[in-house]
Formats: structure tokens, sequence, C-alpha cells
């Protein structure tokens, strides 16, 4: 009896997002042929050249849906508030990081991987923006919502992909300020650190301890090895090791190999889980010269590893220059 409930409830859901998503289709059509009154405010469009091939989307698009944490960095950093986002943690909702009074009005369409087509459908969208690796699967069912804009992987590119982001919402003037801005910033922390040769010879590692996993000592190829590299930091040979340049994974017993002049470390889960404790317990850890030296510095995970974004970015160059100046 209760399976049979279970297939009756499971085959109605289906039915009903299926008769939403031609309701869907059918209004964009009709939107369409009246010249696009929901919601791109000049009704003109321009194609867009994105991972699924090209799309067309509104000039000036007024009801954003985001469905990753990259995404949604773009839009508040373009000055975009989208009326729908994914979260990326069940326990934090959209990342703290970000201004709240930005993020205030957002509606929560459900966990990053598991979007709800019905709780999108409702804000009837006029742009989606997510990546192939997230939602490739769902790319049928979001574009019959509303154009659906997506960028090959999400990480390491985020500065292509932010390109991207800015050409679909109609922000291209707002992107170039945002990366002069980034640039700037930059090289005031290289400046702070003592200028170019100085911050090479300083070799930094990050960490991450992540819950059901090995702990991940962080190569050249990630959000975050990025932001490093223009500030013209130096890098411990150990990175060049990572497999495909993002992570080298390691057990607590070989912690000590993360060694560097400075460290920096994050955690994701539960910091038990994760061997966070056990591992910043052990004599390994407490032998490394920079435990030694206390350049060991305990950051954000939402902001160093899951933000990737300019807007996340302006924060933690200013953490990197307060740590790595004291």
């Amino acid at each position: 009896m209760t399976t049979s409930l279970r297939r009756h409830g499971l085959v109605a859901g289906s039915l009903a997002l299926a008769a939403a998503l031609t309701l869907t289709a059918c209004g964009s059509s009709e939107s369409s042929a009246k010249g696009g009154e929901s919601g791109s405010g000049t009704g003109g469009t321009h194609t867009v050249k994105t991972a699924m091939g090209d799309v067309e989307v509104p000039d000036a698009p007024k009801r954003v849906v985001v469905l990753d944490t990259a995404e949604l960095d773009s839009a508040i950093t373009l000055g975009v508030e989208p009326v729908g986002a994914t979260h990326a943690d069940a326990g934090s909702g959209f990342l703290p990081y970000l201004p709240k009074d930005k993020v205030a009005g957002i509606k929560d369409v459900g966990e990053m991987m598991t979007p709800n087509l019905e709780a999108i459908i409702a804000l009837k969208p006029d742009l989606i923006l997510t990546s192939k690796v997230r939602h490739g699967t769902q790319y049928v069912e979001l574009k019959k919502i509303a154009p659906t804009v997506m960028t090959e992987t999400t990480g390491y590119p985020w500065k292509e992909n932010f390109q991207l982001h800015a050409d679909a919402l109609g922000k291209k003037a707002e992107a170039q300020k945002a990366i002069a801005d980034y640039e700037t910033h930059t090289r005031k922390v290289t400046e702070a650190l003592g200028g170019k040769e100085k911050a090479a010879a300083t070799e930094v590692n990050v960490v991450r301890f992540v819950e059901g996993a090995d702990i991940r000592i962080y190569g050249k190829q990630n959000y975050i090895s990025t932001i490093l590299a223009d500030v013209g930091l130096g890098r411990p040979a150990v990175t060049d090791k990572a497999k495909d340049g993002f992570s080298y994974d390691v057990s607590p017993e070989k912690i000590d190999l993360a060694d560097a002049d400075v460290v920096f470390h994050s955690t994701y889960g539960d910091p038990k889980k994760a061997k966070r404790t056990q591992t910043l317990d052990s004599a390994l850890w407490k032998g490394m010269s920079a435990v030694k030296n206390d350049k060991v510095f305990a950051v954000e995970d939402q902001l160093w590893i899951q933000g990737i974004g300019y807007t996340a970015a302006a924060r933690i160059l200013d953490e990197l220059q307060a740590d790595l100046t004291k």
C-alpha cells in the first residue's frame, strides 16, 4: 500500500511538472509573439554563445534565476538581484559573504544539485544561469522554462565565466569595471607584501578538510589559486602533484606534505568527520614550519572555496593582505 501510494505520488508530481513546463513553453511563445512582455524591458534580444550552443536571451533580463554560487556572485557583482537562487549548503542558505541587503529578497529554489523546477517556474524567469557540469542533464527541462545560459564548468575558468554571465545579463560595461577594480586591488596587495619579488618568495598552500573525503592540498587550477597567482604568491612543489591541477589529496598521516611558508585551511562539513580535529592535534601538523612560525590561518570555506567570483575575491584579497602582513 505504501509503495503504491509513493508511486502514485511520483507519477502525479511528474505529471504536474510536465503540465507546468508545457504551460511555461506556451506562455513563452505567446510572450515572444507579443514582443517579449515577460520582462526584457526593451523587448530586444541578443545571442549568447554557451556550452550548449547559441542561446537567444533578453537584452535586459528582469527576472533572473541562478543555480550555483558562481552565478549568484556574478549577478550581485554586476548589480543584478536574482528573483531566485539555489543554496549550496542546507545549513547555510545563501553564502554569508554576500551583502545581506542584496540577497534578502531572493527566493530559495532548492539545493544546488537538485533545484526545484516547480519553484523556478513559479518565479516566471526570463533568464536562467548555471553550468553544464552542474545541470547539463536538466538542460532540456530548464530551457523550456526560460532561456538557459550554461558555462562548461565552474571554478578555475571563473573569469571567462563571468564574462559570459555579463553578456547574458546585458552588463558588459559593469563587468569591465569589476575586472579593473579587481586588478587594482591585486596590485595593492602585492605592493603591501613588499612587491613582486617578495610575494613570489612566499610559498602559500591552501588546505581543505572535507567531510567524507581525504584532505585536499589545492593545486594551481582552481578558483582560490588564481587569486594567489594574481597577487604573485609562490606555491610549493607539492601543488604540481595535484590531479588535473585541482588538488593533491592526502590522509592525516601525510599532512606534513602541506607545509609551506604560509598555510590557509578551511573546513567543509563536520570538523571531526572532515578529519580536521585529529589533524590539527597531531604531531605532524604541529611540527610543520608554518605552524611553528605562527603562519597558519583558518579561513571561511564559504568564502575562499565556495564563493567563486569578484565579490568573493575582494574579501579574500583583504584577508590575504591582513594575514600575510601580520
